[in-house]
């Protein structure tokens, strides 16, 4: 780990909103363990239980096993199940608290195979609640996305849990927030029919320490070219409002939600101070985060519509709601970038511990 990383750990482990208690002997069942956000869920929960003695037991579950072998293998209080989300989960002993992190993220991915997409949300998520049904879990956590919004009314101020807007059935783009929403909706039926403890979390898009550097996404692009000292290239007008969150900032209201949230209910997780265009983002960066040493520039490639953009949107996450649990976000954009960047430099130099 890096010291970036180490610090990110301790900032969750060490927060005294969190009843760490609750965990006390109890098991633990993290999806998508080997994804950065599953990953450091693993991590931090794996520390926590060191850190105040609660004999916890994790189980990570995932399809890369080099990646867990690496992430989680000095790790006595974890362990690692392969297994393929799509396919029915069996588990010894009890899964008190579940969180259920497993999707496709790529969006190119969500281009070229929509379907597969839909299937493993789908499947997936319907095999996490016969398990937590089965189990009688105590609470269960589902890792929603803001994209489950859409295109939202655009004289809204802010957008809260209620104001879900239009999605394009008749985009394969859509394969992704539609799933989505319909794994929401399957898991609000769970609760409403066999009263499944299920909360959902819409994240904000996350990033930071321990997010690869050849991640595709936005966000990494921009990292990289402050780091190699290049220009940014946008392939759009970047006129699309982003809104963000730190990932030790979302795992924080992730285990805050799993813990004392309210089953049934629907929690953004963002920094809304976050909130701006791609283009601002982008002069941000170059700015703030690079120094002035490289500028920002438009390049549309011919074949977008294959790239996997989401649609333009306007809107500004309210996190209202996550405050009433005590939660609030400790790092601005900025300090995101600094804060990844210093993560790789260290990865790229080898002085990870």
């Amino acid at each position: 780990m890096s010291q970036v990383l180490l610090e990110d750990i301790d900032r969750i482990v060490t927060d005294r909103n969190v009843p760490w208690g609750e965990l006390r002997d109890r098991v633990i069942l993290i999806t998508g363990a080997t994804g950065a956000i599953g990953a450091l869920l693993v991590q931090a929960l794996s520390e926590a239980d060191t850190r105040h003695g609660l004999g916890l037991h994790i189980w990570a579950l995932g399809r890369n096993v080099d990646r867990a072998r690496m992430l989680f293998g000095k790790m006595n209080n974890v362990k690692f199940v392969e297994h393929d989300i799509r396919n029915p989960l069996n588990i010894d002993g009890p899964a008190d608290y579940i969180i259920h992190g497993a999707a496709v993220t790529r969006s190119v991915e969500m281009v070229a195979n929509p379907v597969g997409v839909i299937e493993t949300a789908i499947r997936g998520t319907a095999n996490i609640l016969t398990l937590a049904k089965d189990k009688q879990s105590k609470s269960i956590v589902y890792l929603s996305s803001m994209e489950v919004y859409g295109l939202t009314d655009p004289s809204l101020d802010w957008v809260t849990e209620n104001d879900l807007g239009y999605i394009n059935l008749q985009s394969p783009r859509s394969s992704y927030p539609e799933s989505k929403r319909m794994c929401e909706c399957l898991c609000n039926c769970s609760f409403a029919q066999y009263g499944t403890p299920i909360k959902l979390a819409r994240l904000a898009q996350t990033f930071g320490a321990g997010f690869s550097n050849d991640d595709p996404r936005i966000f990494a692009q921009f990292a990289r070219s402050s780091m190699s000292g290049t220009d940014i290239v946008l392939h759009t007008e970047g006129k699309s409002r982003g809104n963000y969150c730190y990932i030790s900032d979302a795992i924080r209201g992730l285990i805050l939600l799993l813990l004392k949230g309210e089953d049934g209910e629907t929690y953004n997780i963002v920094n809304p101070e976050t909130s701006m265009t791609i283009r601002e983002m982008a002069e941000l960066v170059a700015s703030e985060v690079s120094g002035s040493s490289v500028a920002v520039k438009v390049d549309r490639p011919s074949d977008i519509a294959k790239q996997g953009y989401a649609p333009d949107v306007t809107m500004r996450l309210s996190s209202d709601k996550m405050a009433q649990l005590g939660w609030k976000a400790q790092y601005g954009l900025v300090e995101m970038y600094k804060r990844m960047i210093a993560d790789w430099h260290e990865a790229s130099n080898g002085l990870r511990v």
